[in-house]
């Protein structure tokens, strides 16, 4: 339930609009070796050079698992209000607030820290995107409390999307020809959200209907923003309300389906290229009578990884867009800013 206090709904309400629908690039995961995977290296660097998203087919995560955990997660939301209160410390449950910085909007959620092994709960509920309070999670890889139907099921569906999240990765050193460049740098770039001090986060957001009482024909339910970390891959029930900016800054519509998931390129992976590939803005606008639930999977780099533009990406003049920082400096920077603020002007040369 998101209850709006006096005020908040003047910050959230949206005027009406139509986007058109977004031209997202598809990208198959499952392509074979030789001409067809080569294919599928080039349209996926395509994409993030483009809009920094893409459409993910071929990917391996079975269907009855995203079935069964976007229903898991649909019943627990519609759960009475104080049984999901008594959840939070267990699952990370929160609602309206996003970050601690004063952003709202018209979404609860279920904020998970991802070990190897499945996802355990965030201490604050109170996070957003920015992983501000995912370092609390990996303290502890079990719960006092027993893992329930919904835990188990996100514990596997977060090992399975995991998996998926590193095939891209090595799809994209390909296509970027890390791979051919040796040293271990294509496998590398996956590495960096596989390895087991990761830094990665499964968030579970759930945008009631719009209420026709409140008088806004559209509402925000989560904020424009860019992901901070490398890449994170989302999954939704098929309700409509997802928008990306394209390059010239007009916002798009992406059509749901069923059957794929989406990748949106993140802060972290445009420094990495320095600033080839795209860290694309987006957003949630709510007007929809149908309840959305999104899994989005946050595949983030080890707190101590020092991140630079990468040596065989400066291209001829060798010059770098970005400072080298550690994944812990630049997301504890990031706590600190608005939803909607550029996190990456502070880093750049």
């Amino acid at each position: 339930m998101v209850v709006l206090a006096k005020g908040e709904l003047e910050q959230i309400a949206l005027p009406a609009a139509q986007p058109p629908a977004a031209d997202v690039r598809s990208v198959d995961l499952s392509a074979p070796a030789g001409p067809a995977r080569e294919a599928a290296a080039r349209a996926l660097v395509a994409a993030c050079e483009e809009h920094g998203f893409f459409r993910v087919t071929g990917h391996g995560v079975p269907a009855e698992l995203v079935c069964a955990a976007e229903a898991a997660a649909s019943g627990f939301f519609a759960r009475p209000q104080g049984e999901k209160d008594e959840e939070a410390p267990t699952l990370g449950y929160g609602s309206k607030r996003v970050g601690g910085n004063g952003d709202i909007g018209w979404v609860e959620y279920l904020l998970l820290g991802v070990t190897p092994a499945g996802a355990v709960p965030v201490a604050s509920a109170s996070s957003s995107t920015l992983p501000c309070a995912a370092a609390a999670a990996a303290s502890s890889s079990s719960s006092p409390t027993p893992a329930g139907p919904l835990r188990d099921l996100l514990d596997e569906y977060t090992v399975a999307v995991r998996r998926m999240a590193s095939a891209v990765l090595e799809l994209m050193a390909e296509g970027l020809g890390l791979a051919a460049a040796g040293g271990g740098a294509g496998g590398a770039l996956a590495r960096l959200v596989t390895r087991a001090d990761s830094d990665c986060v499964l968030r579970v957001n759930h945008y009631p209907p719009r209420p026709a009482a409140l008088g806004a024909p559209s509402l925000t339910g989560f904020g424009e923003h860019t992901d901070p970390q490398i890449m994170s891959v989302l999954r939704s029930n098929g309700t409509s309300g997802l928008e990306i900016a394209l390059r010239g800054g007009a916002w798009a519509s992406v059509p749901p389906d069923g059957d794929a998931f989406f990748v949106n390129v993140g802060d972290t992976l445009q420094v990495l290229t320095n600033g080839r590939f795209r860290s694309v803005r987006h957003r949630v606008v709510v007007n929809s009578e149908r309840s959305r639930v999104s899994m989005i999977f946050f595949g983030g780099p080890p707190p101590g990884e020092r991140l630079a533009p990468l040596p065989q990406l400066l291209g001829d003049g060798g010059r770098s867009r970005y400072r080298e920082f550690t994944w812990a400096e630049f997301k504890n920077s990031g706590c600190r800013t608005r939803l909607a603020e550029d996190r990456l002007s502070r880093f750049e040369n």
